[in-house]
């Protein structure tokens, strides 16, 4: 396989999305690259991340291959999850505590942060709707972060995350409840639980 149908091939499998990581990794070179990218008329979206110009976009994908380290969570996460109809705006992620989040506030994406024992808990990868992987947290983990930060969402998103998770075959009432005690919102979980079940 040569290295322009290499590229063709990742430009494919990807959606119309090329890494450089990804071309380097295959041993392609940067200069080959950079002809491939000109001459194919890719756009960069992200630093070394372009995109074909019959590729649906993917904001999503985008935020994650700029910040690797971020998770979606909150009411992005709902909406990965199923959980929620509509698409977020602003989006939300996760960051270790201690982590610059400037430029992804800069951005209008909203930043929450926990501590390094309680960052993992949870992550999981899942689609976006254009096709792609993403990192965000599974429901359990979702429906604690919102209890955890209930004075900046909307009530009655919380109040419908919670009534669509109860009625999920594959929930986790034990995994939610470890959560909600690790979270410090055992109580409240407790309580519409309660109501809800």
């Amino acid at each position: 396989m040569t290295s322009v149908e290499k590229l063709s091939y990742l430009l494919k499998k990807n959606k119309g999305f090329l890494k450089t990581s990804d071309a380097v990794s295959s041993g392609i070179s940067r200069t080959v690259l950079g002809d491939f990218v000109r001459k194919n008329g890719l756009e960069r979206v992200a630093h070394g991340l372009y995109m074909s110009q019959d590729a649906w976009e993917d904001n999503l994908f985008v935020i994650q291959v700029r910040y690797p380290e971020s998770v979606f969570s909150h009411e992005t996460a709902l909406y990965l999850l199923n959980l929620a109809n509509r698409e977020p705006s602003p989006f939300s992620v996760t960051l270790r505590t201690g982590t610059n989040s400037a430029r992804l506030s800069k951005e209008g994406i909203k930043v929450y942060k926990v501590k390094e024992a309680l960052f993992d808990q949870g992550i999981i990868e899942t689609i976006s709707p254009s096709g792609h992987t993403v990192r965000t947290y599974n429901a359990e983990r979702t429906i604690c972060d919102l209890f955890r930060s209930r004075r900046n969402i909307e009530i009655q998103a919380l109040q419908d995350a919670v009534k669509t998770y109860v009625h999920l075959r594959d929930k986790n009432i034990p995994l939610l409840m470890r959560y909600a005690k690790l979270f410090s919102v055992e109580k409240m979980v407790r309580q519409y639980l309660d109501v809800l079940l």
